[in-house]
């Protein structure tokens, strides 16, 4: 046995960063996840039992699946080893594997393999694995910030169980923070006060990332102790810089985020619509990417309510081409803003909708006689554009004529909704469908 390890791992401990001297060394030590580690949780369950089952551990950096990996591990007295995907290949699964099955043979104890960033592993990396989880050689334990659906080959998924971890609350990192200013062996052992306003400020800035806590608590300190003051919201806000936005241009949050940024202008609300576009701006979402949404949403649910919404939207793409980041923030920001002010209709996409199924229901239809092309000799004695009217000759350009086929001539695809400039073209409308004999057309608002 080496008597020097304890003091060795002492040593180290001592020279690691906070977030690494007060990771929790057992699961009541863990900060939020309550969903995970309450009593009656399936994952503490299986974690104090002593025997796990492989798992992969899903959730946003900074809520604990490292910590939680290395404590499956402590809680079944595995052998913990740790590959990283952005550089581990085939071979190094490969010798881990063999090394896991020796002391399986030698009765030496069982193998954790934790895999970070699993979703990184190629096709060929995750198939390696497969035959020492599926047999029991190791136990895998891999985390990710990628949905694992998307990210992880399906026979890795079907032989692990899937665990969410979640931000941290504010108040929850509060308590942590509160654990490492007071903590005099791990943490900073009082050695600067955490005032009020800094505390608060630290645990709402950090979106419920609990290792970016405890490092910019960690600079904050310093900065806190080199003036001779508390940890205060200055030194907080010196230390963490600026928020760090959590968000993944390819990922779950991408499509979360763009979701929740044309849900709130559809409802209106320029608050929220500037909220989400800056924070995808602020992560370096592709300008081009938001422009062009911004031009499907000023027909999709804009429409004839207010026609202007397409210009402004095709504008702002024009301006974010010329100018690009940072300058094109403003066009994005005014048309964000002039899109979710303007009054709102979906009749271009239900009257879109209303068209196909029309198209699809109906026999296909021949084009009426009267209004078939006759501009080449010989077409109008087969009967070419006979009858037709020219509606510019008539009082008001509207005649009674039919432009549909005889069999769904009575069909209404445009209804209009009673919002903004649209009002106008369902009265006008009216007169129109008077002349033309068709049946009274139903507004898009009504039920």
């Amino acid at each position: 046995m080496d008597l020097f390890a304890e003091q060795r791992e002492e040593r180290r401990l001592n020279a690691a960063p906070l977030a690494a001297r007060m990771r929790p060394r057992s699961l009541d030590d863990v900060a939020g996840q309550r969903h995970l580690l309450d009593p009656d949780a399936s994952f503490r369950a299986l974690v104090t039992s002593g025997n796990p089952v492989s798992m992969i551990l899903w959730g946003p950096p900074g809520t604990g699946k490292t910590t939680l990996a290395r404590l499956v591990a402590k809680y079944a007295d595995a052998h913990f080893v740790q590959l990283s995907a952005t550089s581990a290949g085939v071979k190094d699964v490969r010798e881990v594997l063999a090394i896991a099955q020796q002391r399986i043979d030698n009765d030496q104890g069982r193998t954790l393999l934790f895999i970070d960033e699993i979703h990184r592993f190629s096709k060929s990396q995750q198939d390696a694995l497969l035959p020492g989880v599926e047999d029991g050689t190791v136990v895998l334990v891999g985390a990710t910030t990628e949905n694992p659906f998307f990210e992880v080959n399906a026979p890795l998924i079907s032989r692990a169980t899937l665990f969410q971890t979640k931000p941290l609350t504010p108040d929850e990192v509060g308590g942590l923070l509160d654990r490492a200013v007071a903590d005099s062996s791990r943490g900073l052992g009082g050695v600067a006060p955490l005032s009020p306003d800094g505390r608060s400020v630290l645990s709402e800035r950090v979106g419920g990332d609990a290792r970016l806590a405890l490092t910019t608590l960690d600079v904050a300190a310093k900065i806190a102790t080199h003036r001779g003051t508390a940890i205060d919201e200055a030194a907080v806000t010196e230390a963490l810089q600026r928020r760090i936005v959590r968000y993944d241009k390819t990922g779950d949050r991408h499509y979360d985020m763009i979701s929740a940024y044309i849900k709130s202008m559809r409802g209106s609300d320029p608050d929220a619509a500037m909220y989400w576009l800056s924070t995808m701006v602020t992560a370096g979402e592709d300008p081009k990417f938001l422009a062009r949404r911004l031009i499907v949403f000023a027909s999709e649910d804009i429409g004839l309510a207010d026609s202007r919404a397409l210009t402004v939207a095709i504008d702002c793409f024009a301006a974010v081409e010329r100018v690009g980041y940072p300058e094109c923030e403003f066009a994005l920001a005014h048309a964000t803003l002039f899109l979710a002010l303007a009054p709102k209709s979906n009749s271009v996409k239900t009257a879109m909708a209303s068209a196909k199924d029309l198209v699809e229901s109906s026999p296909a239809a021949e084009v009426p006689p009267h209004l078939r092309n006759a501009a080449l000799p010989g077409l109008a004695a087969l009967g070419h554009g006979v009858d037709y009217i020219y509606p510019h000759a008539a009082k008001g350009s509207i005649v009674a004529q039919s432009y549909l086929p005889p069999e769904i001539a009575s069909s209404i695809v445009y209804r209009p909704r009673a919002q903004g400039a649209e009002q106008r073209h369902a009265d006008w409308l009216k007169q129109v469908d008077g002349v033309l004999g068709k049946p009274p057309r139903p507004m898009g608002d009504e039920s």
